[in-house]
């Protein structure tokens, strides 16, 4: 009985491992993706900042 349980848990832990890390990938590339954009902008306001004459 307790072997059947153990492996119930097992699966579970499994399946929800596996959930967990497709979430986290999503995550990742969506992280990837507004990290990209936010450094072609940032690149940009950096160059601006860069050539602005001081007071």
């Amino acid at each position: 009985m307790t072997d059947v349980k153990s492996q119930e848990k097992a699966d579970r832990l499994k399946a929800a491992l596996k959930e967990n890390l497709k979430r986290r990938k999503v995550q990742a590339r969506g992280r990837k993706a507004v990290k990209a954009s936010g450094t072609q902008a940032e690149s940009l306001s950096v160059l601006d900042e860069r050539d602005k004459p001081s007071d």
